[in-house]
């Protein structure tokens, strides 16, 4: 399941998001630390495919891909030193798969900045080294049973000398998500498994503008330079929050006047799925149409293991059709007479078009 840390400083409008993106009703109030446990919301990922291919499978039971939101207590400078409840919320994102940072661009006296101004850089200044912080801590506190581990076991020694060099880097104050050469290093993923370092987790900076900064071309491209080549959405909170009360062709009207075409949620899982690389591909029957997150290069008995663990495992081979020649054929044994379903193997990659009944067999 994709999980999606939405972090920031209190009061940028992170509860206000959080309760549009998924009609948790989660407390937003005007002052820190409103939240205190993390509050979790599950959305299905919008998928137009799917009404059509239940509408070929008399009305079948639709199951959309979902993508899991949790939202963290609004993080202080010192929350690594436990300012502000600080590390008990730093502690919830290690399980995320990603982190969307939200960023006050907007001016509301009403509304109680942190240190009672706000600066985008300097805000997202304050948790960028937040995050470094604790995983400065994670790795320097790893790091001496690492050097003792190899005394015993020379293997380590490479080991080290990355994990060494990771924490000169943070020791300098960067996260480690800008350095590549860490990033593509073969030692990364022990890095993420074994130490669930927070920077080294895909960032997303969603900056919380005013309406007219919605379309504001030159106001965003000077937001969008602040945290190059990170990906930057823009959106309207309170207008995030109005749209979720509408019905579809309503909330487009009210997206149309504002000049913008999609609704942040759109707009943050589509930003989420291409920075994870992601894709979702489809299985449809008179029981169950749904779809299901892969990864890009997923190979077919990996996308099968998706569904059950045993359908990897005894994975034999899979029939597939694309979608739109599925649509067109207007069943499956039309889309069969004219060629269009073929068989695949072990090899195949699959891509985010297919629609895939898999042949399996486990031995008892």
């Amino acid at each position: 399941m994709l999980t999606i840390a939405i972090v920031g400083l209190p009061n940028v409008g992170k509860s206000t998001l959080f309760n549009a993106l998924t009609d948790a009703g989660a407390l937003a109030a005007n002052y820190p630390f409103a939240t205190i446990e993390p509050n979790t919301g599950i959305v299905p990922v919008p998928d137009d495919r799917l009404q059509k291919l239940s509408k070929l499978y008399h009305g079948a039971p639709i199951k959309p891909a979902t993508v899991t939101f949790v939202d963290i207590a609004g993080l202080v400078a010192g929350a690594s030193k436990g300012e502000g409840l600080g590390n008990q919320f730093l502690s919830h994102i290690r399980s995320c798969n990603a982190i969307v940072q939200v960023v006050r661009d907007f001016s509301d006296s009403n509304v109680i900045h942190v240190d009672e101004t706000h600066d985008a850089s300097k805000d997202i200044d304050v948790i960028n080294t937040e995050l470094v912080l604790a995983d400065l801590q994670t790795v320097t506190n790893r790091l001496p049973r690492l050097q003792k581990e190899a005394k015993t076991n020379a293997k380590l020694k490479p080991l080290i000398e990355f994990v060494e060099e990771v924490k000169a880097i943070l020791d300098a104050g960067r996260p480690l998500w800008d350095e590549l050469g860490i990033m593509n290093h073969e030692s990364c993923n022990w890095l993420r498994h074994e130490l669930q370092l927070l920077t080294l987790k895909p960032v997303i900076y969603l900056f919380n503008v005013d309406e007219v900064k919605l379309t504001d071309q030159e106001a965003q491209s000077q937001l969008k330079s602040l945290v190059a080549p990170a990906t930057a959405l823009f959106v309207n909170a309170r207008l995030e929050e109005e749209l979720r009360a509408l019905d579809t062709s309503d909330a487009a009207e009210m997206l149309e006047s504002y000049g913008v075409e999609q609704s942040g949620l759109v707009q943050l899982i589509h930003a989420a799925y291409d920075t994870l690389g992601l894709q979702s591909y489809l299985t449809a029957g008179d029981k169950e149409v749904r779809a299901w997150t892969i990864t890009h290069g997923a190979t077919a008995p990996q996308a099968a293991g998706v569904i059950h663990g045993d359908f990897e495992r005894g994975f034999i081979a899979a029939d597939i059709v694309s979608y739109s020649d599925l649509i067109t054929a207007g069943s499956l044994s039309g889309a069969r007479a004219a060629g269009h379903v073929r068989t695949e193997g072990k090899t195949y990659i699959m891509q985010p078009d297919d629609v895939v009944e898999f042949k399996f067999n486990v031995s008892k």
